[in-house]
């Protein structure tokens, strides 16, 4: 295998190696073994594959891509200690080694007992190498394959990470300074909503520091959004006024990338309700759909020329954690119309995020 691509690095702490302990990369192998033989089969050489020949191709060859397999999974942590040129040509000795063993005893078993395993006229030396070097061809495509694949997959995780981020850098500023004199006016006058709202905030900023570190659930994301709507209250007053809208039954417990309906909040509070002299109603409704989650965030907004400008980092940065997390089946649909701006996010149920 060749060495790594600069610009798709994995993750430092992971084996660069691909996993084949894992299910789908062991069905990747197999499929790769049994490809060859069908190549094989088709291809114009003058040689005849009847049924039983097929047969035994094909389980010689997903016996030695089994084994190969195996032994790669548990050589794997070993192999990615050395450089991935290194380690890469090891990997691909190793399964020559194992092919060209498993070979040699299968061609002297043919020999002694004539039951057909290897073609007549194939040589020892041939049936050998030329095992040996279809082992090498195949786990060479497979393994770089896959190698690409996991660098792909650790790039779009960095920049899933980095969204989250730059989304911590853009809350904490401007929402603080403001809660933070909210507070302080309330000190005095009411040091019971003061006390609330100071463990709201403190709420709200654990979620934004552990952001990228763990998942959060459709009942957490819902629970923090409801603390920063009651502390922007505080300040907006009769101004902001929110209206929930809960369709149960909800799959309260269904796991979601954390501060995916906060960031939508407060789009609508700080570009469409602040900016507006008479406030306005924000209006969130959650639906179970049939195979999604529906969440809708609708509020009064002057014309987005005016307002959105702000808004679209905190849009791109959850559409693309979303994907990341449940594939192209997740999206994001916003505009505004006739003074109002709407915002649906989609979100597929019935299936499991991807492995961060």
């Amino acid at each position: 295998m060749a060495a790594p691509p600069t610009g798709l690095p994995l993750a430092e702490h992971e084996p660069w190696l691909p996993d084949l302990c894992r299910l789908p990369r062991l069905v990747v192998m197999l499929s790769m073994a049994e490809l060859i033989v069908i190549v094989l089969a088709l291809a114009p050489d003058g040689t005849r594959w009847d049924l039983g020949r097929f047969v035994s191709s094909s389980a010689f060859a997903l016996w030695l891509a089994l084994a190969i397999s195996v032994l790669l999974c548990v050589s794997r942590k070993w192999l990615s200690r050395l450089p991935p040129g290194v380690g890469g040509f090891i990997a691909t000795a190793t399964a020559a080694a194992i092919a060209a063993a498993v070979a040699g005893v299968t061609h002297t078993i043919d020999t002694v007992t004539s039951i057909g395993l290897v073609p007549g006229g194939v040589s020892f030396l041939r049936f050998v190498l030329g095992t040996a070097a279809i082992a090498i061809l195949a786990v060479g495509v497979v393994l770089r394959y896959l190698y690409i694949n996991d660098s792909w997959k650790a790039q779009v995780r960095a920049n899933a990470r980095a969204e989250v981020e730059a989304l911590q850098a853009r809350i904490k500023p401007h929402f603080l300074f403001n809660s933070m004199n909210t507070i302080a006016g309330l000190v005095r006058s009411d040091p019971e909503v003061a006390e609330r709202t100071v463990l709201d905030l403190s709420d709200l900023f654990r979620a934004a520091l552990g952001a990228s570190k763990s998942d959060s659930s459709l009942a957490e994301e819902v629970e923090l959004a409801e603390r920063y709507l009651a502390i922007e209250q505080l300040r907006l007053r009769e101004r902001l006024r929110v209206v929930w809208r809960k369709r149960e039954p909800l799959p309260w417990k269904m796991p979601l990338p954390r501060l995916i309906l906060q960031p939508l909040v407060e789009n609508a509070v700080l570009h469409g309700i602040s900016p507006l002299p008479g406030g306005g109603e924000i209006e969130i409704e959650l639906t179970q759909l049939s195979d999604h989650l529906l969440l809708r965030i609708r509020n009064p907004s002057p014309a987005p020329a005016e307002a959105r400008a702000g808004s679209r980092h905190a849009q791109h940065s959850i559409v693309q954690r979303l994907r990341y997390a449940y594939g192209p089946t997740a999206r994001m649909t916003s505009g505004w119309e006739r003074g109002y701006y709407l915002c649906e996010l989609h979100v597929p149920t019935g299936v499991e995020a991807q492995s961060r």
